[in-house]
């Protein structure tokens, strides 16, 4: 053992001796950034499906599937009727409200473009964050259009959304939570508490576009757009003009 050790001894005095490198100095953590006094809401009646609207286009967010998008890449509004149908038979609501004074010279985008610049007029509440559910009301719940104004995200304000939402449907004994989400959303979801099913299950969307079809009548069920037409057959087209 002792001639190991003065052994070592030797080789290191003959290596040169390097110069002692500072210590880098240790990164600053970074500081989370606190969202502006902030009201939540669950009623559905107070939901204006304009200010969705508004909110959705800020955010570059679609409901559709597949939505279309314009020469600039903005996606296309959702329709106004439709989001009204939504909500009104969504189970569960949640809306985050600021204070207008706390959003100035944090203008979201979007608002001008998309043509909502007098939406608000004097209100003093601005939308800012929205986030809904749909259930059976008894087993199964999903949870959808999760969205927050791009000036105030990282700042918790939508786990807040999220929370508020697990916390309604558990409190009705609805623990079978699902959340369709995106690759670039999923680690949200998974910070929220949301994980890959225990049973292996998975969802399944239907894509099919279906083409031209042909009934027993002859009339011909084909897509256009989003909506699906029935066409007559060139004879019964003849028979009615006839008629007339």
């Amino acid at each position: 053992m002792a001639i190991h050790s003065t052994l070592a001894i030797s080789y290191a005095s003959l290596s040169p001796i390097e110069p002692q490198s500072k210590p880098k100095p240790k990164p600053k953590p970074k500081t989370k950034l606190n969202p502006p006094p902030l009201s939540i809401s669950t009623n559905r009646s107070s939901v204006d499906p304009v200010q969705v609207q508004h909110l959705f286009a800020s955010c570059g967010y679609s409901c559709h599937r597949f939505p279309r998008t314009g020469p600039d890449g903005r996606v296309e509004p959702v329709e106004l009727e439709k989001l009204r149908v939504a909500l009104a038979h969504s189970f569960v609501v949640v809306s985050v409200l600021c204070k207008a004074r706390f959003l100035e010279g944090e203008k979201e985008k979007g608002a001008l473009e998309y043509g909502f610049e007098d939406l608000f007029g004097d209100s003093d509440q601005r939308l800012v964050g929205f986030g809904r559910a749909v259930s059976d009301c008894g087993l199964t719940a999903s949870i959808h259009d999760v969205v927050v104004i791009p000036s105030l995200r990282r700042r918790g304000i939508g786990q807040k959304i999220i929370n508020r939402i697990l916390r309604i449907l558990t409190s009705r004994g609805i623990y079978d939570i699902s959340a369709l989400c995106t690759e670039n959303e999923r680690l949200f979801f998974k910070a929220c508490g949301f994980g890959f099913d225990s049973l292996g299950s998975t969802t399944m969307m239907y894509t099919q576009s279906p083409g031209a079809t042909t009934d027993n009548d002859g009339f011909t069920v084909t897509t256009s757009g989003r909506m699906q037409l029935l066409v007559p057959p060139p004879t019964h087209q003849l028979k009615l003009w006839k008629k007339d």
